[in-house]
């Protein structure tokens, strides 16, 4: 336990060394994600880094709105700089001053960052769309923060983005499945996602990006091996497989894909097609694929790469499930090192 708490410290110095904006990322509810962020947090103080906090959602309450199950509170301490909307600056047991109204609107008020003045406890909540939560980070890094945390609500793990987040630490756990070989292939499976190779530098490559509107929506595109660029009429590839099926000869090479990818934007194109072609997404928050569907279709020669991908720099396991069933945590750090070699394993709980 020694040697693993040394390695735990020498990990929280590297983040802070190395990456300026951490998002914690849960895989599912209840899957420790605020018991990790709340870990984190009290290392960060005990090192005496200044922090920002930030969310994709609500946190910090004591029991979750949509399981009804008891939760961790999030503790912050003085100096620290944090998000917060109107409605839930009352409920803060944390001393808070205000020292920017936002442009940035929630279902629950406009969002203030405030400074905690007296350590407590603070109910946080964030923007949900990825460009204004990168322009709330530099607001925060403009009044003094070192680093910025951002808890990453369930269902949202586009905040993953590289776009907002420099590296990403992966909250999982049995809360997953009731079989500790599961949780593990499942983890694994996001966190290879994350780690997709990027698209080569080239003239592909910039075709595409010259082409990618950001904040509006984008078309889908196939480029063909003389290099020419073709834009479809359809702005996703979601329920528009036979149309992709379609457009896509034998000379097309690179296929552009806005938005999620799911079997239902690949399932109707032949098996000769999507050997052909090599898809591109933005980032890897977009693949919405299990691992057993995602691996039958890359024994099928389906080749995907990104614009950029995701860094993840630790894992954290939560052994408890809500339901009452537990695993060893012994045996899913074991586990999930053997899946994961070289990634940073860690039960926060324990």
């Amino acid at each position: 336990m020694y040697k693993k708490d040394i390695r735990i410290m020498a990990l929280l110095y590297d983040l802070a060394t190395q990456y300026k904006r951490l998002s914690i990322v849960g895989m599912a509810k209840n899957a420790g994600k605020t018991t990790a962020l709340n870990y984190l947090i009290e290392e960060a103080m005990d090192e005496g880094v200044k922090l920002g906090i930030t969310s994709t959602g609500r946190d910090g309450e004591t029991q979750d709105l949509v399981t009804g199950t008891e939760k961790p509170r999030v503790y912050l301490d003085q100096d620290t700089l944090v998000s917060v909307p109107s409605q839930l600056y009352n409920l803060a047991e944390a001393g808070l001053e205000i020292v920017k109204k936002t442009p940035y609107s929630t279902a629950i008020g406009e969002l203030m960052i405030c400074r905690v003045k007296d350590a407590g406890y603070v109910q946080i909540a964030g923007p949900v769309s990825t460009a204004e939560s990168k322009k709330l980070c530099q607001d925060m890094f403009d009044l003094g923060a070192e680093i910025i945390m951002i808890d990453g609500a369930i269902d949202r793990k586009s905040i993953a983005s590289p776009e907002t987040s420099d590296a990403i630490i992966l909250a999982t756990g049995a809360v997953l499945s009731r079989s500790l070989n599961k949780v593990v292939e499942e983890t694994a499976h996001q966190v290879a996602l994350y780690s997709l190779p990027e698209m080569e530098e080239g003239m592909e490559r910039s075709l595409f990006e010259e082409n990618i509107q950001n904040d509006v929506e984008d078309k889908v595109m196939l480029i063909d091996d003389e290099g020419q660029l073709k834009k479809l009429s359809i702005t996703t590839g979601l329920g528009n497989s036979k149309v992709i099926d379609e457009a896509i000869d034998e000379h097309t090479r690179y296929i552009y894909i806005p938005g999620a990818l799911t079997d239902s934007v690949v399932c109707n194109i032949s098996p000769k097609k999507l050997k052909q072609v090599h898809f591109i997404l933005k980032d890897p928050t977009k693949i919405f694929m299990k691992a057993t569907e995602w691996g039958f279709k890359r024994k099928k020669g389906f080749k995907v790469s990104v614009l950029k991908n995701i860094k993840v720099v630790a894992v954290t396991v939560n052994p408890w499930a809500p339901l009452g069933y537990t695993f060893d945590s012994d045996l899913l750090v074991s586990e999930m090192e053997k899946a994961l070699p070289g990634m940073p394993i860690i039960d926060v709980r324990k």
